[in-house]
């Protein structure tokens, strides 16, 4: 069954995405929105409740290779090329979970969420008033991934760390990391047509004033 992407429009009217590279300050600005304007927050891979359980290797291949790891040293020791595919792969793939996820909570509701649902879908799906792309400069994406305190980057490092050669294998998952926060990439969703805030490297802290530029965007303060 194909769903209209005018329908699809309709049911996410309350939705609010955010999307962009890593370490742009996504998650953050999600939790704060929410938490000032009482919207339903949604953070990263909140759609593994429902995916986890409905997705198989037949139909999402990709979002279900971690259910089928044995090791988790096999995840940070993979190629960067093959790294990189598989994260842009599975953000198509939960798409699907992530917009019957957020049709269900945002009925009676204003939902706001860190997303990795791809750019070519939020076009079909959604507007310019209800979509931000956050950046960072690749530099800080890579540098500075791990020197968060979420449980996912910590674990992360700890596998990473239990490696009997950890510091090849940190060079080689940084790679990866380079390759997903690429220029390539970067320019995509620079150019995306979407509303855009760039996180500078300056060390100032500037998440209240880009939660402001973001409220605007989306007229919550209205």
């Amino acid at each position: 069954m194909k769903i209209d992407n005018g329908i699809l429009k309709y049911y996410l009217k309350n939705v609010y995405f955010i999307t962009g590279t890593a370490y742009a300050g996504k998650s953050t600005a999600v939790k704060m929105l929410a938490e000032k304007y009482g919207l339903v927050c949604c953070g990263e891979n909140y759609h593994m409740a429902v995916s986890d359980v409905v997705a198989t290797p037949e139909t999402h291949p990709d979002l279900c290779y971690n259910k089928m790891l044995k090791d988790w040293r096999d995840f940070v020791r993979r190629s960067p090329e093959e790294y990189e595919r598989w994260i842009y792969s599975v953000g198509r793939e939960a798409a699907e979970f992530e917009i019957a996820e957020l049709i269900s909570l945002s009925r009676n509701k204003k939902v706001i969420v860190d997303t990795n649902i791809p750019l070519d879908v939020l076009k079909e799906i959604s507007d310019y008033e209800h979509v931000a792309v956050m950046l960072c400069p690749n530099s800080m994406s890579v540098e500075r991934f791990f020197d968060r305190s979420d449980p996912e980057k910590q674990f992360l490092l700890n596998v990473i760390d239990s490696c009997e050669n950890s510091i090849e294998v940190m060079e080689n998952y940084r790679r990866g990391l380079s390759r997903i926060n690429s220029r390539e990439h970067y320019d995509e969703y620079a150019n995306s047509g979407f509303f855009t805030v760039l996180r500078d490297d300056n060390g100032v802290d500037t998440r209240q004033e880009v939660c402001h530029i973001l409220a605007e965007h989306f007229k919550l303060t209205e």
